[in-house]
């Protein structure tokens, strides 16, 4: 499967006899997966199969999917109240000459309450029942424009990460060539350590300083920590060949890998291999940044 980003957004538009509709999608980065749906009155019935559809073809990222629906011809028909409207007429008119004023106006007159009704339109059963399967075609259309679009961000994103991972591979290689490491420059950067505290005190046991010096050669091997680093960087490129939803494991392997590079520079005790670990912190970060995009 092809790797997909969180981020995305897609438009589908139907129509129905009088109904006409539109699905709107946009889906942005989260933890999980939150699906924010808001459906446009009278169909509501379709929002148990909206939202299998939607996680069905989503795993990961907050979607907000809107239906925007409406009826043509759905204003309602206008009523005029006549007897109503006669007596008020009359009434105002007898008001106004009582009050020397000029006589009422038909909109005024109109605008009183009860004077016109607004009917409503009858209900279409059966439109409505076919705009609500045209509406969940429209979704079909919307997810499938989506997913496309996350999985061409999502190619993008994986160019991006091979080039961090080639990246981390190769600072690896220099840190575990690095000339610092050798046998012979541990031991003569041991050995000038133990003349100095020699020269500084006579009160020094030399078989001690010995047996401290062999443990801070160990404690400064980095071996370890270049065997996983290397490892890590294999299970990441292995997840991103996979596809698919492996954000959240690719999260995990970037975490590792910042852990190993920061305990190689808290080792280090060679200025060169202390700058190859602070570049493989940094190329660690701009990996795990671009992860958090990841489905």
């Amino acid at each position: 499967m092809p790797l997909s980003s969180m981020t995305g957004f897609a438009r589908a538009a139907g129509a129905y006899g009088a109904y006409r509709w539109a699905f709107e999608l946009k889906s942005v980065n989260a933890k999980g997966f939150d699906l924010r749906l808001r459906l446009a009155p009278g169909f509501d019935r379709i929002e148990a199969e909206a939202r299998a559809q939607l996680g069905k073809a989503l795993a990961r990222g907050t979607c907000f999917a809107t239906l925007s629906a409406q009826r043509e011809g759905a204003a309602g028909e206008v009523k005029i109240n006549a007897a109503a409207l006669s007596a008020l007429a009359e009434a105002a008119k007898q008001a106004a000459q009582q009050a020397g004023l000029a006589p009422p106006t038909i909109d005024g007159l109109l605008a009183v309450r009860g004077v016109v009704d607004l009917g409503e339109v009858g209900e279409d059963e059966e439109g409505l029942a076919a705009a609500c399967a045209g509406a969940l075609n429209s979704l079909d259309e919307a997810i499938a424009a989506l997913v496309a679009m996350r999985q061409a961000e999502g190619a993008a994103l994986r160019a991006f990460l091979d080039e961090r991972l080639a990246a981390i591979a190769a600072l690896t290689k220099a840190a575990d060539e690095n000339p610092g490491r050798r046998p012979e420059a541990i031991r003569e950067r041991l050995a000038q350590t133990v003349a100095a505290l020699i020269e500084s005190s006579r009160g020094f046991d030399q078989n001690r300083l010995h047996q401290e010096a062999v443990l801070l050669a160990a404690k400064a091997d980095i071996r370890e920590e270049l065997d996983r680093l290397t490892t890590h960087v294999a299970a990441a490129r292995q997840l991103i060949e996979t596809g698919g939803p492996v954000g959240r494991r690719l999260d995990f392997l970037a975490q590792e890998l910042a852990r190993e590079a920061n305990t190689l520079c808290a080792k280090s005790n060679d200025v060169a291999l202390t700058a190859i670990g602070l570049d493989l912190r940094s190329q660690i970060e701009q990996l795990r940044e671009q992860i958090q995009n990841v489905e």
